[in-house]
């Protein structure tokens, strides 16, 4: 190893020590489960892996895989019969550098137009196995799974498999993938862990803590994240793979990025008044918003870190009547009522923590007492989410606990649509006012 190579892997070990040390939490944790150990297995090094869809624009998906020879192409064949390809779509290549860790060639390759609601057979790159993937509906019933806060153990096994039970569209995660801080390849063992689910159901994520892993002048932040993960910025009008939106059967989802700039003259508080003025409530009745960062957690870890943004964007997610907002960071559970200005508000969004998905770190288990009179439910407990949007007013969400390796309901609460409440109504021209200011 050369001088130079050995200095700069001194450096990060330097580095990822000291930010070990600071993210330490002055709470007890659980004992939590094993890290997840991945064997080496010899494969075709044009045989692809770590195999992941998501939504890419209207009728679209992204297939992303990963490959170790450098000259695969990047093409999907596809169809809607097994081992049948009607249609190809050619798409795009990408790789990074980590100090000593070199990237597979990762490739993004957008598919479409597809029918909604139905099965497709695909091949990467004209070799390897046949995957299938199912497209979400055009119109309600439509039901999100959602679980935040993954990392790769014991406890991340069980949480994909209760998912993997339920019948979903979509998965929604707010944060903190892989928990490879730092170790490259455990990004890739976390491809492969999930792809048995996210290659048959689009994956949409956003940013967590764990995404940065810059070295100062070194390694930009979020390479390895924005490198695997590509998600539909540009579809959506954002330059930043940080926050985006989609639509889906009715639901307009927006995608924020708690550690990219928020403030009133940052790009993405510019993008975010620019998106919300184009919701159609007739057309998408449900707004929900992801971020990694809690604005309402009653549990002791994490306090206060949300407040700056929840002060810049907080009123313009009120004035625009959205839903529910979901997030992440806080390795536990919590619930909402509606809120809005850090109380009770019939006409704010319910919160919902759900940073509970099998991380390394352990569960956040201490609260604070008294209960804030906003909060409804907390609970200490690994698990999963279901959003299930029955039609454009109703939609039933619903917990489910795994800390006995069952997916437990442990909560569940039915919601109505703000899009045709009075609430809405009383703040267009305050929401106008918003949007147009500069």
């Amino acid at each position: 190893m050369e001088k130079w190579e050995r200095s700069l892997l001194l450096l990060t070990l330097s580095l990822f020590i000291i930010v070990a040390s600071v993210a330490a939490d002055d709470y007890v944790r659980p004992k939590p489960r094993e890290t997840l150990q991945f064997p080496w297995k010899q494969k075709s090094s044009s045989q692809p892996e770590q195999v992941h869809i998501s939504l890419a624009g209207d009728k679209h998906m992204r297939v992303t895989w990963v490959t170790s020879d450098k000259s695969s192409p990047s093409f999907v064949e596809y169809g809607t019969s097994p081992g049948k390809y009607s249609y190809l779509g050619q798409g795009e290549s990408t790789s990074y550098s980590y100090i000593l860790y070199r990237s597979g060639k990762i490739h993004h390759t957008v598919i479409g137009p597809l029918e909604a609601d139905t099965v497709y057979y695909y091949r990467c790159g004209g070799e390897g196995p046949e995957f299938h993937l199912k497209t979400p509906p055009a119109q309600f019933p439509i039901t999100f799974a959602v679980a935040g806060d993954l990392g790769q153990t014991g406890w991340t096994k069980s949480t994909l498999d209760h998912i993997d039970q339920c019948k979903y569209a979509v998965h929604l995660l707010p944060g903190d993938l892989s928990y490879a801080d730092y170790m490259q390849h455990k990004w890739d063992s976390f491809g492969e862990l999930v792809q048995p689910l996210a290659s048959v159901r689009p994956w949409m994520v956003t940013q967590g803590n764990h995404e940065k892993e810059s070295i100062p002048f070194i390694v930009d932040e979020f390479v390895s994240f924005n490198s695997r993960w590509k998600m539909p910025y540009e579809e959506s009008g954002s330059n930043s793979n940080l926050y985006y939106s989609f639509e889906v059967a009715g639901v307009h989802a927006i995608m924020l990025g708690s550690y990219t700039d928020f403030d009133r003259y940052s790009d993405q508080y510019s993008w975010l008044k620019a998106d919300l003025a184009k919701v159609d409530r007739e057309r998408t009745p449900w707004l929900i918003v992801l971020f990694h960062v809690p604005w309402y957690n009653s549990n002791n870890a994490h306090q206060h870190e949300g407040d700056d943004m929840m002060a810049e964007m907080e009123p313009l997610l009120y004035a625009s009547g959205v839903d529910i907002v979901f997030t992440g960071h806080v390795h536990a559970y919590e619930r909402t009522k509606r809120v809005n200005n850090g109380k009770s508000d019939p006409c704010g969004a319910v919160h919902i923590t759900i940073g509970d998905g099998g991380n390394r770190e352990g569960l956040a288990s201490k609260y604070k007492d008294p209960s804030p009179e906003w909060s409804v439910f907390r609970e200490a407990s690994f698990g999963h989410g279901e959003l299930q949007m029955v039609n454009s007013s109703h939609a039933l969400w619903t917990w489910h606990r795994n800390d006995d390796d069952e997916p437990t309901r442990s909560d569940e609460v039915w919601l109505n649509s703000l899009a045709n409440s009075g609430c809405l109504k009383k703040r267009t021209e305050e929401l106008r006012k918003m949007l147009l200011e500069p």
